[in-house]
């Protein structure tokens, strides 16, 4: 979970330092050369900031639907000295109508398993009226996948997300394979990330 600074409204979320290299790797295989990104869940805003400084060549739109970290955002957001890193808009994948019409690509890190299913469900159905054909909507995060052991940090981290909040948990591969291919998706890429996480990578068919 994100934790106050001391600095007012900036958030920090320690596991960011230690993934986001080997996200920003995977994203740049897997990214367009130019274009919008939209970062959904943004958070503290400190993935969108390091991202923005990363691919330089890519306008990176940060959002989410919470206040706070809205705020967090914006206040890292006035560290960066670029100008390719948008300010942070209210989106939430619950809820229709989103606030853009169009993006290059979508990114959604640590969303999937800390909100409940419909919001997955909302993030493809989003992702299905901006995107055009070949474009990616990228997942980070943990996942259950049938016939690969699963390890124990994650099980219980399954159980702890539950008890906080029972429509959380950690999602099936095979369950998003399947929200994908009805929203016009379909995946193209799977990485093995530390700490037992995934990128999933789904392209609009």
């Amino acid at each position: 979970m994100d934790n106050l600074s001391d600095d007012g409204a900036k958030r920090h979320a320690p596991a960011t330092l230690r993934n986001r290299d080997a996200i920003a790797d995977v994203l740049a295989k897997e990214l367009p050369a130019h274009g919008t990104v939209v970062e959904i869940a943004s958070g503290s805003g400190e993935h969108a900031l390091y991202f923005a400084e990363r691919f330089a060549d890519l306008d990176w739109q940060p959002s989410d639907p919470d206040p706070e970290a809205l705020a967090s955002i914006e206040a890292y957001s006035a560290e960066y000295g670029g100008k390719n890193l948008q300010r942070p808009i209210i989106l939430d994948a619950c809820v229709q109508g989103w606030p853009l019409d169009s993006a290059a690509a979508i990114v959604c890190i640590n969303m999937v398993h800390i909100s409940p299913w419909e919001a997955t469900i909302g993030l493809f159905k989003g992702a299905q009226k901006m995107l055009e054909s070949g474009a990616p909507l990228i997942l980070y995060g943990p996942y259950f996948e049938v016939d690969v052991q699963t390890a124990a940090s994650n099980v219980d981290f399954d159980i702890n997300l539950k008890s906080r909040d029972p429509r959380w948990g950690i999602r099936e591969v095979q369950d998003i394979d399947k929200l994908a291919q009805s929203a016009g998706f379909q995946r193209t890429k799977r990485y093995p990330m530390p700490a037992n996480n995934l990128m999933l990578v789904y392209r609009r068919i």
